[in-house]
């Protein structure tokens, strides 16, 4: 017979459990993307709320009225979020560098709507975005992910968190930091080629002013950057694995801002 007995103390626990978890799932990638259906968000959320107040030791929640347990209720959420968000603005790299092959081949203009994040993306940048979004959860990015918001229990415990503002800028800033050379590392094949054809198009100006490079210019761009796409297809599992080691760095920095 199962025994479904449980205090109050128990229940508040597990309820600020649940927060910081739903909270989490909502922001994090691969839990949290805009076309997953939000009952399967709240699912994924009681489940995994769940099995982390199983393996954790209750812990007595002090607080004396409840304006104090409000608060530790906002801190579980905000908890969840940072972790969930640090490890989602690392995807958004994936749009940058799409933007950046796309400005350079002249397709900027091209937009599709993107399900994931119900907004607007370039060609390339969609084509990046799933690609190697693919990669990283064939390569553990669910499991990275769960793990740590698992880890964040250990390291902030329930009710525990406190907030260093100057680590928490710190970590944005690092990500700053890399934001852009992480995007023009996986657009630089293109950006080079296009470079190059930069060159080879304004010697032939020089060369036959009667030609109009304008017009023909902007065919071979287009043509180069799809064919340069095609060529570096093999360096994609390369880009996600930098990825997630990048994902790994800033979700530690800010674990570490919470301590």
């Amino acid at each position: 017979m199962v025994d479904l007995s449980f205090s109050m103390a128990e229940l508040e626990y597990f309820l600020l459990i649940l927060v910081r978890v739903t909270c989490f799932v909502y922001a994090a990638p691969f839990f949290g993307m805009a076309n997953t259906p939000n009952r399967v968000k709240i699912g994924v959320g009681v489940l995994l709320g769940v099995t982390v107040y199983y393996g954790l030791e209750p812990v007595p929640v002090a607080y004396a009225t409840v304006l104090e347990f409000a608060i530790l209720v906002i801190k579980e959420a905000l908890v969840g979020l940072i972790i969930g968000f640090s490890a989602s603005i690392c995807t958004a790299v994936l749009g940058f560098a799409g933007q950046l092959v796309d400005m350079e081949t002249g397709l900027s203009m091209v937009t599709l709507f993107d399900n994931m994040t119900r907004d607007s993306m370039t060609i390339t940048g969609m084509y990046y975005q799933y690609i190697i979004m693919l990669m990283l959860i064939l390569s553990g990015l669910y499991q990275f992910v769960a793990g740590a918001l698992f880890s964040s229990f250990a390291l902030v415990p329930v009710s525990g968190a406190i907030f260093s503002g100057e680590k928490l800028f710190s970590g944005m800033l690092l990500f700053l930091t890399e934001y852009i050379s992480i995007g023009f590392r996986i657009s630089l094949p293109v950006f080079a080629a296009i470079m190059l054809l930069d060159a080879v198009l304004g010697i032939l100006t020089k060369v036959s002013p009667q030609l109009n490079m304008f017009a023909v210019g902007i065919q071979l761009k287009i043509l180069t950057g799809l064919a340069v796409l095609f060529l570096t297809v093999a360096m994609l599992p390369s880009a996600s694995s930098m990825l997630l080691s990048h994902m790994r760095k800033v979700v530690t920095v800010f674990i570490e801002a919470m301590t």
